[in-house]
């Protein structure tokens, strides 16, 4: 039996070693950050396959408890192909943890300050700025010495960093001050601020050629773009509900900006050179994140916090070509050309993926023909469930309950309540709740027929899917 493994492990290499061999994607990896399973995931571009997770702790709901050891929250990634190193940003533990992608080793893990939401490398790969969101300054950390060398004061609640393709400016961008920051990275001053129309701005990105700053507008469903001449927003786009990541691509002569629009489930396709006009709109899976082109333009990667997957877009022909199975709840993505030079290598330190059991996608659509509307991941965690929800035009103000009915038909019944919120300004929450039931789908659920959402004023229910 022994000796048969070995035969079959054998011709999975030789294969595998064949078709990356061919392939002109060979070298170059994709990662995401799992924030429920707390790993990278590692894709290979070249066969469109996960070649394994890196564990940076342990999942849900295990660290709800103190944690000594390993990394919660795993949620911010950049890449360094000067270095072929990678830098994960876990919020919860407040760690920036080193990678080398050459053989998925990690090198060193950094402690910052509260609730650090994403790392860039400057143009050089000298320094790491990671922007602290719990509190009002960018930690640059030495990559050299792996250590953190200054903090630069900025508004309070940095998104993320962007920098000019020269390195001379920072761009940082906010999840709690209606601005912009512009930093010169020679004196570590904020040189300009810039009004932007929202509070929260998670992500943001310079567009190849440096002209343009694209940032995210979470809350209110839209994307900024500034020049980068003028430091004045010369548009701002209504995107669409969970506005989530913004990127870049240059195909030959074509710039386009491609925008991630979770509460959608679709990627929207801006030309760049025809004033950001919207062209196109792409389908894909449950609350797309994440998003990263490759580094010849052809093929996009999305990552799909409910699906638990990756997704790849040909950009010649804007489609969907591959889905790909990956770690729980994936936050950012990156595409990391020239990441590998031996692919064995390239294996080491790898776990397989531990899901034993898929995430359930539920929609809960609007029972009046409104536009109200809630997405829920249903994720199997030990003895309960982790609900993770997102509901968009609901009533400003309102309060809503989430329940399970026993009712086949309306009038439908509330018989067994998961959890109480109450709608932001905008209409919206997004929210988790655990220790539900095992699976809404078991045998433990069996006598429930739907999932409904309950305005608690009126008691009507206001939404509701089909179990």
């Amino acid at each position: 039996m022994n000796k048969l493994k070995s035969s079959f492990l054998t011709i999975f290499i030789f294969t595998s070693l064949n078709i990356w061999a061919q392939s002109p994607y060979k070298n170059d990896r994709v990662y995401t950050g799992n924030q429920v399973s707390n790993t990278v995931s590692v894709v290979d571009p070249s066969q469109n396959k996960l070649l394994g997770e890196i564990k940076l702790g342990i999942p849900y709901p295990n660290v709800l408890t103190p944690l000594y050891k390993g990394q919660t929250l795993v949620h911010g990634l950049r890449y360094s192909p000067k270095r072929k190193l990678l830098a994960a940003v876990s919020i919860g533990s407040n760690a920036v943890t080193f990678i080398s992608t050459e053989n998925n080793k990690v090198l060193k893990t950094i402690y910052v300050g509260r609730s650090p939401h994403e790392p860039t490398f400057t143009p050089d790969s000298k320094y790491v700025w990671v922007s602290v969101r719990g509190e009002g300054y960018i930690s640059v950390i030495d990559v050299d010495k792996m250590e953190e060398v200054r903090k630069v004061p900025v508004a309070d609640g940095p998104g993320m960093v962007a920098f000019s393709p020269d390195g001379k400016f920072a761009y940082v961008c906010s999840s709690f001050t209606p601005e912009l920051d512009v930093v010169s990275t020679s004196s570590y001053k904020v040189i300009k601020r810039v009004k932007i129309a929202s509070p929260f701005s998670p992500n943001i990105f310079t567009s190849p050629d440096g002209k343009w700053v694209a940032l995210t507008l979470k809350d209110i469903g839209a994307v900024v773009v500034v020049n980068t001449k003028t430091l004045e927003v010369v548009k701002q786009m209504n995107t669409g509900g969970i506005t989530n990541h913004v990127t870049f691509s240059n195909l030959g002569n074509l710039q386009r900006m491609f925008v991630t629009v979770g509460a959608e489930n679709k990627v929207r396709v801006f030309d760049v050179a025809k004033n950001f006009m919207e062209t196109d709109t792409i389908n894909v899976g449950a609350l797309p994140h994440g998003l990263w082109p490759s580094a010849d333009g052809k093929v996009l990667y999305v990552g799909l916090e409910y699906g638990d997957e990756v997704q790849a877009i040909d950009l010649v022909n804007l489609k969907v070509i591959s889905t790909i199975k990956i770690g729980q709840s994936p936050q950012a993505l990156v595409y990391a050309d020239d990441a590998v030079v031996d692919y064995t290598k390239s294996l080491e330190n790898l776990s397989p993926l531990n899901d034993s059991v898929s995430t359930q996608i539920i929609s809960l659509n609007s029972i009046k023909g409104n536009a109200a509307h809630g997405n829920l991941a249903v994720r199997p965690i030990g003895v309960t469930d982790l609900i993770e929800q997102i509901y968009t035009n609901l009533i400003p103000g309102k309060t809503y309950t989430l329940a399970f009915s026993k009712s086949a038909v309306a009038p439908f019944t509330n018989d067994y309540e998961v959890n109480t919120f109450i709608a932001n300004a905008q209409g919206k929450y997004s929210g988790q709740s655990i220790g539900l039931i095992k699976s809404v789908n078991n045998t433990s659920a069996k006598d429930y027929k739907h999932l409904i959402l309950i305005d608690n004023d009126t008691k009507d229910v206001v939404l509701l899917d089909n179990l």
